[in-house]
């Protein structure tokens, strides 16, 4: 019985604790401006802000300039960084170069793209999968590399067959100029 009660008188302590906390984060919570709002008429004529405006640009806590993600800053799209962490160019003129090829995954964040065996009409016997890596967040020469894996179809089984650098120069050649084009479209589109 003694149990019982306690455990009652528990609950209702319980309970007045957290709506008294409740009230007190409400109340806490309050922004109400002190006095009437002020509205934009058109014209700020006192050339003072009011702190009543409502449409009055606030302080931001990240200071001036707010917060800076992806290491980019609102309008600052020099680079090609578009909300991903490698160059945007790069990044969209790689997927268009291997488009022919089924993707097993692609990581925008790491500029890793990865694609399934693929066998051309040509040569049924022969299959490529390639890795692209995205290695710099400026439009360069030096900010894609390829690696070209091929195998050939001996004996009813799929076997390793080096592949020539040259394949992976001229796959890496023509993300390259793709990236260009996007880029040199891009600024024309700015012109405009």
């Amino acid at each position: 019985m003694i149990r019982r009660f306690f455990c009652h008188n528990c609950e209702k302590l319980f309970w007045a604790f957290v709506l008294l906390t409740t009230c007190f984060y409400l109340s806490s919570c309050s922004s109400m401006p002190k006095g009437e709002a002020k509205y934009p008429t058109g014209a700020n004529r006192s050339g003072q802000a009011n702190e009543n405006d409502i449409y009055a640009d606030t302080p931001s806590v990240f200071g001036e300039g707010g917060l800076m993600l992806l290491g980019r800053k609102d309008g600052d799209d020099s680079a090609g960084n578009n909300g991903i962490g490698v160059n945007s160019f790069l990044w969209r003129a790689s997927l268009d170069t291997i488009s022919f090829m089924p993707l097993a995954s692609a990581d925008p964040f790491g500029g890793t793209i990865i694609t399934d065996w693929y066998s051309p009409d040509e040569t049924p016997n022969e299959r490529f999968k390639l890795n692209v890596f995205i290695l710099d967040k400026q439009l360069r020469s030096d900010g894609v590399s390829v690696k070209v894996f091929r195998q050939a179809l001996k004996n009813g089984g799929w076997r390793d067959v080096a592949s020539t650098d040259a394949t992976a120069r001229q796959l890496e050649d023509a993300i390259l100029t793709r990236a260009r084009q996007m880029r040199v479209d891009q600024m024309n589109r700015k012109d405009d």
